[in-house]
């Protein structure tokens, strides 16, 4: 099914009471017209971006059309929820659709000046099955970073790790750096103002380097990747059939070799925002192969760090904490 997807993906976060009830009835409002097939008036109020996106409004009349096709009418409204996406505020609805079992998940996204700057129609997406949810790493792992970072993305389940969908990032997480709330400050289109952009991303355990790529551009905001969707990488083989994935990073900024052996916390590059990201951040994740596209995820279990002010011995970091390494 072709589907219309957000400029970015960007953590979530609470709105201010009066502003979760004018996101709602905007969102509410949209999605009737849509359904209606007042579509006219939804692309008038679309950003120039989406326009390029989407093509035209016989394009939109289109792809309303197929949606009607595959999914049938939307018979019941399961959830609905308010929320802000950096500078967007976000409106998701889980409703029940006549021509499919599977909830349905309609997400508009708002610009500060109510012009529609994102939209998605899609099956509610399912966590991957996996055979490792016992599993206890094996190597000594420690947070590859100093100081605090965020859990954008991380956890077990699907409503707190979007990775769960793909079995080789079945546990995946992103991490980035908030300062008040936001992970940037002042102009979002500028990747210097990124809090975690140019942090150096350390060796989460004592390993050998077997594949890196340091040569990929970093992405403007608005722009990804797809074809190289890890950036500028390194996977390092770990103990015992572990290899971990750290992705994303600066340009040139890379700083061993493949056949290398590195010790934890060893410095291997820079974070930034090169491959398949919307803004600059760290993707870590432990799988059973070297090959991105052909292992199965593992669950990482970090040693010795701090979540939300509270010491973890041994844990699983999950979205919306604060980590940092517990002081050696």
């Amino acid at each position: 099914m072709n589907r219309l997807l957000p400029a970015a993906l960007l953590a979530a976060f609470a709105l201010p009471a009066f502003a979760q009830d004018a996101t709602l009835e905007m969102g509410r409002e949209r999605s009737e017209a849509f359904l209606s097939g007042d579509l006219e008036a939804i692309w008038n109020d679309m950003t120039p971006q989406m326009h390029e996106a989407l093509g035209s409004l016989e394009d939109l009349s289109a792809f309303h059309q197929q949606i009607t096709t595959d999914l049938g009418e939307e018979t019941a409204i399961l959830d609905e929820e308010a929320t802000a996406q950096g500078e967007l505020a976000v409106y998701t609805r889980i409703g029940e659709w006549s021509a499919l079992d599977t909830p349905i998940v309609m997400e508009w996204a708002f610009a500060p000046d109510g012009m529609i700057a994102g939209f998605f129609i899609q099956p509610q997406p399912e966590a991957a099955p996996s055979a490792y949810f016992d599993y206890e790493t094996r190597s000594d792992l420690r947070l590859p970073f100093r100081d605090e970072w965020h859990v954008f993305w991380g956890g077990r389940d699907i409503a707190d790790n979007y990775h769960a969908t793909d079995p080789a990032q079945r546990f995946a997480y992103d991490f980035v750096v908030h300062e008040d709330g936001q992970s940037y400050t002042g102009d979002p289109q500028q990747l210097e103002n990124y809090h975690c952009w140019g942090r150096d991303i350390l060796a989460p355990a004592d390993g050998q380097v077997i594949a890196m790529v340091n040569d990929l551009p970093d992405q403007p905001i608005g722009q990804t990747d797809a074809e190289n969707p890890a950036g500028n990488h390194v996977i390092l083989a770990l103990a015992k059939g572990e290899f971990a994935f750290l992705a994303h990073m600066q340009q040139g900024s890379i700083t061993v070799q493949r056949g290398q052996d590195v010790s934890s916390g060893d410095v291997l590059g820079l974070c930034g925002n090169s491959g398949n990201t919307s803004e600059p951040h760290l993707h870590f994740h432990l799988q059973t192969t070297p090959d991105l596209r052909d292992g199965e995820g593992l669950p990482a279990q970090f040693q010795n760090y701090i979540a939300d002010g509270e010491p973890v011995v041994r844990g699983e970091p999950v979205r919306g904490q604060t980590v940092a390494p517990a002081a050696s």
